[in-house]
């Protein structure tokens, strides 16, 4: 905040430089404010992150609200049928020559109700098939849900990996720096040539370029990210954090396949098809059966002052039984059976692949962990302290940071393979069964 210097009065300081102080002091202001907005932003966990795309991602909304419109329908299926009202003036003779009475002495006027009953539950069909739609829609919403969140688990783990893959990059370029920093005083003292040390310079472009090529990873994951979350905020205000390691640890091959049988949405939508195509058949039959129209009329008829009246009309169905709409549902039922059959099998094969990709991950990983690291990192020591030493070759010397670097970026690339396969199986389960 801008103070008034001391001793001066206010009224002595011109307006238009008292307005500049107060822009100045309020564009101070607002600068903290954002600079505090943008320290504050924190990294997201993958709960948080899933929370925001629960509740902002546009294909699950509109996936919902047309659950919304399948349930209306519902309210339509069940509907009874309206009545109709008919209202008759006749028997009016305007004409020359007509009653002597005037040309509504034999006025016959009516009204006439009619209602179709339905038989045979027909309503109650229409509404259990639009309960078994509603349900389909259910289904298919949690199966979109689910192919989402593997899209953004996929951008989740690679926003882990390219963080990674960044940290790993900056630490080999500072190592190395470190190492050409030496050497170039070996060289000012003639312990090595000029042509070792140029070699050693070159070698450093690898290791911008490793670091430029994981920032453009880190950004891609980032926007892929935002986008799946619907989320306008800035690249470098945006950050999310996880683990980013993997677990030996699988359930046994049966309880996944068990548990995907018993979750995955696909299939039970594939099951709920089969019951709607039965209860599609059931609906075919009754509109096979004849529905009767009650009529009920009240009027006058001179000389008759009042009369009340029945009627009931009755279709002949002689050639229309619906014969056609009962082979076609017949026939659905089969085909849906035949796809959830196909769905079920299509289970079987996601889950198996998946856990063998987990699997293999898990073998791939483990000895890194327990010894290729180690080992890489002690190599590289090892012969960089002997090549400052007079003790390794210069190509020694180069191999073995660039077995470290590989082994390194190996290791993190495996780590996400397996994460990536993790998102694999639990896509194939439909739900999470592996962090």
């Amino acid at each position: 905040m801008v103070r008034q210097p001391s001793g001066v009065s206010s009224s002595k300081i011109p307006r238009s430089l008292q307005r500049a102080l107060a822009r100045f002091s309020s564009a101070l202001f607002l600068a903290a404010a954002l600079t505090q907005g943008s320290q504050a932003q924190k990294a997201l966990t993958w709960q948080e992150i899933r929370d925001k795309f629960e509740e902002a991602n546009p294909s699950l909304q509109a996936g919902q609200i047309g659950v919304d419109e399948s349930r209306a329908e519902e309210v339509t299926a069940y509907l009874r049928p309206n009545p109709t009202l008919s209202l008759l003036a006749d028997q009016i003779d305007p004409f020359n020559g007509g009653p002597p009475h005037g040309s509504f002495a034999y006025l016959l006027n009516s009204a006439t109700v009619n209602y179709l009953h339905e038989r045979q539950h027909k309503r109650e069909l229409r509404r259990d098939s639009a309960q078994d739609a509603t349900k389909i829609a259910v289904s298919s919403q949690a199966d979109l849900e689910r192919n989402l969140l593997f899209n953004l688990r996929s951008a989740f783990v690679q926003a882990l990996q390219g963080k990674a893959v960044l940290e790993l990059a900056k630490e080999n370029l500072v190592y190395y720096d470190h190492v050409l920093g030496v050497n170039r005083d070996r060289y000012k003292v003639g312990d090595i040539a000029q042509v070792d040390l140029d070699r050693l310079e070159l070698q450093r472009v690898q290791y911008e370029s490793d670091l430029q090529t994981a920032e453009v990873n880190l950004r891609t994951a980032k926007i892929q990210l935002l986008a799946l979350l619907n989320d306008r905020t800035p690249i470098e205000q945006f950050d999310v954090t996880g683990p980013f390691d993997f677990s030996s640890q699988t359930a046994p091959l049966d309880d996944v396949r068990q548990a995907a049988l018993d979750t995955r949405p696909d299939l039970r939508a594939a099951v709920q098809s089969v019951d709607k195509a039965k209860t599609d058949h059931r609906l075919a039959v009754a509109n096979g059966s004849t529905d009767p129209t009650f009529g009920f009329d009240v009027g006058r008829n001179p000389p008759i002052d009042q009369y009340i009246g029945f009627s009931v009309n009755i279709p002949l169905r002689i050639f229309d039984r619906n014969q056609g709409e009962k082979q076609r549902t017949l026939l659905d039922i089969d085909r849906n059976d035949r796809l959830m059959q196909a769905a079920r099998a299509q289970v079987f094969n996601d889950v198996d692949s998946a856990y063998a990709t987990v699997t293999s991950s898990v073998i791939l990983l483990q000895p890194y962990k327990d010894r290729y690291l180690k080992q890489a990192d002690r190599v590289r020591d090892t012969i960089a302290f002997s090549y400052q030493h007079g003790a390794a070759s210069l190509l020694d010397f180069l191999n073995a940071q660039a077995d470290y670097r590989s082994v390194q970026l190996n290791y993190l690339n495996l780590v996400a393979s397996y994460l990536e396969a993790a998102n694999q199986l639990n896509l194939a389960v439909g739900r999470e069964v592996l962090q």
